[in-house]
């Protein structure tokens, strides 16, 4: 089911069938009862109450880590995100669902303190935003992230938050305060400082001046910023890594990261759909070259090799990024993170008699 025309301000293009519904809505005509779901319509939000909000993650090309999202869903749009298939666990599609249909996890700082209170929990870095943005536009009206940064400052807890969004600035406050105890890391995703390309490949964030502009205030207020240049899409935007970077340490930027796009289950269709329509000159090249940084395919689940692929493309894209690094942010690095001073008890520290 596809709009006869592009839908601007959307990343997806279409809605595809979820392969985990027994049933779905299909167009037997181009006019007609279902003309109302093809259009673009308003962003949804949905109250969810989870249990729990804290999930283990234990890939080993990650590292050991919690990741907690205060959303499912993102209307930031990214079309590459791997979070789209995520979001047919909830009965939802992959493509326009994920960015108009958001589930908004309302009781996740209360859920989030009371494992914190278990007596099993171990501390390592928690995860903010490692699925879906968490200071995506919604945030700015919810406060769950900043509700969630409170409940770790009162704990103590190391946290590492991603976002492409400056709503970030709001909680300076609470950053600058959990920077003291060396407790967090932010990591602020630069994809392209392209604004034609932005618009399209990610039509509801921060624009890449603005987020360099995020870098230039966190690390004047003394925090370590790390540049996510991710993901890096072949025949799109490989080429601005060395000017990304450049930029990023010139705005106070610390250290840097990068993966190569793989586009996982449904993610795959839409994103091609997606490029046919939005660069049509230069989709069999960019799907070509994604496909040869992945033993010939769009997708890739190999640990230890899905993040940075492998081949010719993936090799100079490797090398490219080495290199940049080397000579934009030599001698620099990120504080590591400080567990000695995590408490329980409503972050009361408790005596020993």
């Amino acid at each position: 089911m596809k709009p006869e025309e592009y839908l601007k301000g959307r990343g997806a293009q279409y809605n595809p069938v979820n392969p985990y519904l027994k049933q779905t809505y299909v167009a037997e005509h181009l006019e007609g009862l279902d003309e109302p779901m093809l259009s673009n319509s308003k962003t949804e939000f949905f109250t969810e109450h989870p249990k729990r909000i804290v999930n283990r993650v234990e890939s080993p090309d990650i590292g050991l880590s919690y990741s907690l999202n205060p959303y499912q869903g993102c209307e930031h749009g990214c079309i590459y995100c791997y979070a789209r298939n995520s979001h047919q666990y909830w009965g939802y599609g992959a493509g326009l669902d994920f960015e108009r249909k958001i589930i908004v996890k309302e009781n996740a700082s209360e859920v989030l303190a009371r494992q914190l209170e278990s007596k099993n929990w171990q501390v390592m870095p928690l995860m903010l935003a490692g699925n879906t943005d968490c200071y995506q536009p919604i945030e700015a009206k919810k406060k769950l992230t900043r509700r969630i940064l409170e409940v770790l400052l009162q704990y103590r807890h190391p946290v590492s938050i991603i976002t492409k969004n400056a709503l970030i600035l709001r909680d300076l406050d609470i950053l600058q305060e959990l920077n003291k105890l060396d407790l967090v890391h932010v990591n602020i995703s630069i994809t392209t400082l392209d604004e034609k390309l932005r618009q399209k490949l990610e039509p509801r964030t921060a624009s890449g001046a603005k987020r360099l502009e995020v870098v230039r205030q966190l690390a004047a207020a003394g925090l370590d910023v790390n540049i996510m240049v991710a993901p890096v899409i072949p025949g799109l935007n490989d080429s601005e890594i060395p000017q990304i970077i450049k930029q990023a340490a010139e705005a106070g930027a610390c250290n840097a990261a990068y993966n190569i796009v793989r586009l996982n289950g449904s993610v795959g269709p839409i994103f091609e759909d997606w490029i046919r329509q939005a660069f049509p000159e230069r989709a069999e090249k960019v799907l070509h070259q994604i496909a040869d940084c992945h033993g010939g395919q769009l997708n890739d689940s190999r640990f230890g090799t899905r993040m940075r692929g492998e081949g010719k493309f993936a090799e100079t894209i490797g090398n490219l990024f080495k290199l940049s690094k080397q000579k934009y942010l030599a001698g620099r690095s990120s504080r590591p993170f400080n567990y000695t001073h995590f408490c329980t008890r409503a972050g009361k520290q408790l005596g020993l008699f």
